[in-house]
């Protein structure tokens, strides 16, 4: 019994064991999975830790690469555009050294052809007094041997001839005071205009320039890989430049009205903050109507400005397309207002109607508001327009002949071209280059020096004078008038120039000795 209870409790205890060693097993191999599964998870979570850094850390390095790219590139831009201006300078030098050279050469040769010249006439007037001294030698001959009828006829006839040229003389000094004295009044009632307008003028340029409220717009305004940027100048018809100026952007182009609509439109989006393309064309679209309400207003506001009245429409609003377009610098707009105001005072004067003089001159100029797009000058664009538009006969001839491109029909019309000229040629109202200042100075002088017996000459008042130094040996006094005619004929012929050149020719002799 007791080897019986040995052997049960043996085999129990063996179970027992057995058991106790599965169930410690079972839960090693449980915890180890636990343990396995907590360090893959660890590992997981590593890995994307140090993934998310990666990225990171990539995304910043593209940054600092793109960031440094734009600077380098800004930077050789910056350098090229120097070396582009130092090029074009070197050009405009060069250009300026061969006309110097040029027109040495073309002194030189004048200076040899007037010695020349000189030596054939020192050669002409000797045998000349030649010819005269044997003539009076044979005039003392035939004398000698006259009647006294014969040598009274003889006497009246010199007399006669004497004051055949006292005449001409006492004509000329006439003819010489009434042109002054007509000059005169013309220049006192031309002055009267001048002194009683009053007009504003304004210089446009090819770039406007739009203010922002932080640099931090400038994103937004180019939009996602360049979308918002690429659909505005889409829409407007423009440039947009962005760069490095804080606080603003540019819009640049040279057609005025879309470049004014853009600037608007820009405003308008900066000021909404909503940009994206489908808010840029309703906001672009939007500001184009508006504009042309502008345009409407512009045109009402300089017509009851002139005192014109029952204008066609179409013609209000090109007027109002006018203050966007410039001539030489001169807006267009504001130098019609001009020529209206000046052409209704010199009427006034003239005792003529100002209101046909006024309605003439503020649109002498309206084919200048679509001669972009239509064939032709604007003074004949402007003519059919205002045929078409039912304007009076006056009118019309006064737009398409105020350029002298068509015959003058009336008094305005001649008033439209002297109006218009003062506008455009009083000092200031329009810009120009200092090159092609110093250009049309050079070539009046050279145009000048060109005739024979001029020593010198002097363009002055900013090219509205001319005064030409003749050499006394070689032009008379009675030869002044008649070169100061070929120098304005030659003038006219080669040159183009807004208003009037004056021509002083200046002879001068002197005797000088020394005593000793």
């Amino acid at each position: 019994m007791l080897i019986l209870y040995i052997v049960i409790s043996a085999v129990t205890g063996t179970i027992l064991g057995w058991w106790l060693g599965e169930v410690f097993e079972k839960n090693k191999l449980k915890k180890s999975k636990e343990d396995a599964e907590k360090i893959v998870k660890e590992a997981k979570f590593r890995a994307e830790e140090i993934t998310r850094k990666a990225d990171l850390d990539s995304k910043e390095l593209l940054y600092k690469l793109r960031v440094d790219f734009e600077k380098q590139n800004s930077a050789k831009k910056n350098d090229l555009i120097q070396l582009e201006k130092r090029l074009t300078q070197r050009e405009e030098n060069l250009e300026k050294r061969l006309d110097f050279i040029e027109s040495k050469s073309k002194e030189l040769v004048r200076q040899e052809t007037s010695l020349k010249q000189s030596l054939d006439d020192a050669d002409k007037k000797n045998q000349a007094l030649g010819n005269l001294i044997e003539e009076e030698k044979e005039k003392l001959k035939r004398i000698s041997s006259l009647t006294p009828q014969e040598a009274r006829e003889l006497l009246l006839k010199r007399y006669e001839e004497e004051l055949r040229g006292e005449k001409a003389k006492m004509i000329r000094e006439m003819e010489e005071t009434i042109k002054e004295e007509a000059d005169q009044k013309a220049k006192e009632i031309i002055s009267q205009a001048i002194q009683r307008c009053a007009v504003e003028h304004t210089t446009e340029t090819t770039v406007s320039v739009v203010s922002l409220p932080n640099d931090e717009i400038k994103g937004r305004i180019i939009g996602r890989e360049g979308r918002n940027i690429r659909m505005f100048e889409m829409a407007t018809g423009v440039d947009l430049i962005i760069d490095d100026t804080p606080e603003a952007v540019s819009v640049s182009g040279f057609d005025p009205i879309r470049r004014e609509i853009a600037r608007l439109a820009l405003e308008k989006l900066v000021q909404d903050g909503r940009i994206h393309p489908a808010r840029i064309e309703e906001i672009v679209e939007k500001t184009k109507q508006e504009f042309d309400k502008r345009l409407i207003e512009e045109g009402k506001s300089v017509a009851f400005d002139v005192g014109i009245h029952n204008l066609h429409p179409e013609l209000i609003k090109l007027l109002g397309k006018l203050k966007y377009r410039t001539s030489f610098g001169q807006n267009a707009l504001q130098h019609s207002k001009e020529v209206a105001i000046i052409m209704g005072i010199l009427a006034s004067e003239l005792e003529l109607d100002p209101r046909i003089a006024k309605r003439a001159g503020l649109l002498h100029d309206i084919g200048k508001a679509i001669d972009h797009q239509v064939e032709g000058t604007h003074a004949e664009i402007g003519a059919d327009l205002l045929k078409k538009y039912g304007e009076h006969e006056l009118v019309i001839n006064a737009a398409e002949s105020h350029h002298e491109d068509a015959e003058f029909k009336s008094i305005y019309s001649l008033l439209a071209l002297v109006a218009d000229a003062i506008s455009a040629s009083r000092p200031g109202a329009r810009r120009e280059t200092l090159e092609t200042y110093i250009k049309r100075l050079r070539q009046i002088e050279t145009i000048a020096n060109s005739f024979e017996g001029v020593d010198k000459s002097f363009a002055i008042q900013a090219g509205r004078e001319i005064r030409v130094i003749v050499q006394p040996s070689k032009v008379k006094d009675n030869e002044i008038a008649a070169l100061a005619h070929e120098v304005k004929k030659k003038l006219e012929q080669e040159m183009d120039y807004p208003g009037n050149i004056k021509i002083t020719v200046i002879r001068e002799t002197r005797a000088v000795d020394y005593a000793k």
